[in-house]
């Protein structure tokens, strides 16, 4: 990413912060595979397991309970698939992520907010009955798209009255709302380190001891036999460098960041007034606005967004490459024009006044052509 670019695409991945940069350099110079018993070997077991406390403790969860994966999707997928569990729950905004890890699970609908249908789920969780073959629930903690955020303790009282388990997946809610609350409740929970400000390709998923768990990935004994494979080791120190800033000041960061969020916003009303902010009536993560101008395809308004030198993006930025409709916003019950015209403006750490500012003046532009169609 060059930095005269304007960059506001934080939910698809956070530019690396300068210590986690750091952190992975030194950690390449390193050398040494962490299962190896000689002096090498234990100084990059014990540069992982510093990592490994970091991360945890972000969460407020004990370093046992963590496993390194390759990113949240390969967590999501270790907690969906792994648990075995026969009767599957999902909300309808959840990321493909969770949604291909078991095609055969069931959907819990959502609100025009994009939260949970706690009385839709209270009758889904009636249908699977207790016990038998195990239930397992995923519902995400801060939405990818809009930032709503949903009501985990309730689902995990209602999941746990039956015997079941919850999965939450936290990759949009690290750095950006407290992580302990969620874990406090939750069975599974899923990270993702680049979307933190860390580096990419290395995630987590924490699980507690007393859920079951198959690994997905099999070879050797790495990862208290959860998950085979070599250690990402510069990734990995990247991860716990990450944690370790955020753990001093999140909340610092996230609030200064929720007023640049809201500033736009309340400069959008004036400049766009038919321009529509998704989810904007629930409680949000400060960082992010999905904003749908009519009349103005989504495909359209992110080319000229990015020719005037602004990346946003629509919807889930994990799909090639490609603009499609939000699945999110279908869920929630947007009408098709109006989600086809969606756009996703997420901002981060290193994004300042003079980003909204200009982002603002390219947004003012479009919004007067839309109005002109």
């Amino acid at each position: 990413m060059t930095r005269d670019a304007v960059y506001l695409d934080y939910n698809a991945t956070a530019p690396c912060r300068p210590a986690a940069r750091a952190a992975v350099a030194e950690a390449l110079a390193m050398g040494g595979n962490a299962s190896s018993v000689h002096g090498a070997g234990r100084a990059a077991r014990a540069a992982i397991e510093r990592a490994r406390a970091s991360v945890a403790a972000l969460a407020g969860a004990e370093p046992a309970d963590l496993i390194f994966t390759s990113g949240a999707t390969e967590a999501d997928n270790l907690a969906l698939r792994g648990t075995g569990a026969g009767h599957v729950l999902v909300s309808a905004v959840e990321h493909d992520a969770v949604t291909a890890a078991r095609p055969d699970a069931g959907t819990i609908p959502v609100d025009g907010e994009g939260r949970v249908d706690l009385d839709a789920l209270d009758r889904l969780l009636g249908t699977v009955g207790t016990g038998g073959d195990g239930i397992l629930v995923s519902v995400m903690a801060v939405n990818n798209e809009t930032g709503a955020i949903q009501p985990v303790a309730a689902v995990a009282e209602r999941v746990h009255a039956v015997g079941g388990l919850l999965h939450v997946d936290a990759a949009q809610a690290a750095g950006r709302i407290a992580l302990a609350p969620i874990w406090d409740v939750a069975d599974l929970m899923s990270l993702s380190a680049h979307k933190m400000g860390g580096p990419p390709g290395v995630g987590a998923l924490l699980a507690r001891a007393a859920v079951p768990l198959r690994a997905d990935s099999l070879g050797g004994g790495q990862e208290r036999r959860r998950r085979a494979g070599t250690e990402n080791l510069p990734g990995i120190a990247g991860f716990g460098a990450t944690a370790d800033e955020l753990a001093g000041g999140w909340r610092e960061e996230s609030a200064r960041i929720a007023a640049l969020r809201d500033d736009m916003e309340a400069r959008l009303a004036a400049i766009a007034p038919a321009a529509v902010v998704a989810a904007r009536s629930a409680p949000r993560a400060g960082n992010v606005s999905c904003i749908a101008l009519p009349g103005l395809a989504a495909e359209k308004q992110v080319m000229a967004l990015d020719l005037a030198g602004v990346a946003v993006s629509a919807g889930s930025a994990c799909s090639s490459g490609k603009v499609t409709r939000s699945r999110v916003l279908d869920a929630m019950g947007w009408p098709p024009a109006l989600a086809g015209a969606a756009i996703r403006v997420s901002l981060g750490w290193a994004s300042g006044e003079a980003d909204v500012d200009a982002f603002l003046a390219a947004y003012e532009k479009l919004a007067r052509k839309a109005e002109a169609a």
